[in-house]
């Protein structure tokens, strides 16, 4: 029964995405076909239903349309361009240095908003221009942003991390902000690398303007409320100040003061940053509920069992079962959205994972790491479209460009995979146990 439940699963959700169905109700249809394979079909939707509603209603899940709400207004209230001026005065005398500045600003933005798209619009938009005057390549900044976009998602406050949190039985939101600190910079300061080295081959040069202590203190003074955020935020959270949604309520309340005293947000543009996050909200929620179903289905016929001993006769050997583990989760990640993806496959793998010597936390970094991987790959990357519209240049333009980007993302990747300590050693500095949720 339980391979014929996954199969239906399967290709039913694989037919309808190809038909162009929205993925939230080729989940709940899949999920209903499958589910009333091993129970009466009227008994699956009542049950369907009241999973649906049991999945959304978690005091956690409240946190993430309020870090939806105060990305959308950093994004716009002037924020992002007191990033970037900090990061280039940090990394302003590399060769290539706009580049570095775009990455380091991707960086601090997105772990200020949790949002790689907003990440990849906001430097996209503000550096590359200003880097094109300078002589730069366009498909050269556009590839750096994009492949540094994603950090956001990894660096806290990530909304990722929070439906992870959900979906794998209550992993602390708090180890799990600590827990990607650590890969997240990773991933940035190796794309940084590779740009160096592209800057040098090249002939870009460093910043040629000379920074005085004045500008230099000017600069600093004026991104340290921003990066206060940061430090409010996380801190709070980890302090035990407040919880993850309290914090996030807080980070509307600071990037909404801190844009009215910048003077760059207007009633008008709030009221469209309003609608934006509640319908970015809605999509967000309803696909957490749908997936709650389809996880209820995975745990009642026993998928994680079934796939556990298919990777077991594949091999025994766990440094293998997650090398299998990272392989699918990259293909997945190519042509399904960062979210439910982790609503998918968290149930399926979460156990192997765990049986493999990770855990939750750690594996929380690894799904995620990989995932994130698919937000700047071809078929439906959101991040790699949005870095080249701003980029005003094209996909066929920045993939070969990118790929020693690529190379370079999946080998932090494995790092993290099979070193999971780089995950847990903040967590674990700062108290948090890597063991199972009780």
């Amino acid at each position: 029964m339980t391979i014929t439940v996954a199969l239906i699963m399967a290709i039913t959700m694989i037919v309808l995405l190809i038909l162009g169905v929205p993925i939230c109700i080729a989940i709940a249809i899949s999920s209903i076909l499958a589910g009333a394979n091993a129970l009466d079909f009227n008994m699956m939707l009542q049950t369907g239903a009241q999973r649906t509603f049991t999945g959304i209603s978690v005091f956690t899940l409240i946190a993430i349309p309020f870090f939806i709400l105060a990305g959308n207004i950093m994004n716009q209230g002037g924020i992002a361009i007191r990033l970037m001026n900090f990061a280039r005065l940090l990394v302003g005398k590399i060769p290539g240095s706009y580049a570095h500045t775009n990455s380091m600003a991707n960086m601090m933005f997105g772990a200020i908003s949790g949002s790689g798209v907003a990440a990849a619009s906001a430097m996209g938009t503000i550096i590359g221009p200003i880097a094109v005057k300078e002589g730069y390549s366009r498909n050269y900044m556009a590839t750096v942003n994009i492949a540094t976009a994603p950090t956001g998602l990894l660096i806290p406050p990530s909304n990722v991390l929070i439906t992870y949190s959900l979906v794998s039985g209550g992993t602390s939101v708090a180890a799990l902000f600590l827990a990607g600190y650590i890969p997240g910079i990773l991933w940035g300061l190796s794309c940084m690398i590779v740009a160096y080295f592209w800057a040098k081959k090249i002939g870009y040069k460093g910043d040629s303007q000379k920074i005085t202590a004045a500008l230099a203190l000017k600069v600093t003074l004026e991104a340290v409320p921003s990066l206060l955020l940061i430090l409010i935020v996380i801190g709070g959270i980890v302090a035990g100040a407040f919880t993850a949604t309290e914090g996030a309520i807080v980070a509307v309340v600071y990037s909404l003061i801190l844009s009215i005293c910048y003077r760059s947000i207007t009633w008008k543009a709030l009221v469209k940053i309003y609608a934006d996050s509640a319908k970015m909200t809605g999509i967000i929620v309803l696909l957490i509920g749908v997936s709650s179903i389809m996880s209820w289905v995975i745990s009642f016929v026993n998928i994680p069992s079934l796939v556990g001993e298919m990777l077991n006769g594949v091999s025994s050997n766990p440094i293998i079962i997650l090398l299998i583990i990272n392989i699918i989760l990259l293909i997945v990640g190519t042509f399904l959205d960062t979210t439910p993806a982790i609503l998918i496959f968290t149930p399926i793998f979460l156990p192997i994972a765990i049986q493999c010597g990770l855990s939750p936390v750690e594996f929380g970094i690894v799904i995620t790491f990989n995932l994130c991987i698919g937000t700047i790959t071809p078929p439906v990357g959101n991040i790699l479209f949005v870095g080249v519209k701003v980029a005003q240049t094209t996909i066929e333009r920045v993939i070969k460009p990118l790929i020693p980007f690529y190379i370079v993302i999946i080998a932090v990747l494995m790092l993290c995979t099979y070193v999971p300590q780089i995950s847990s050693f903040i967590p674990e500095l700062c108290g948090y146990e890597a063991t199972l949720p009780k």
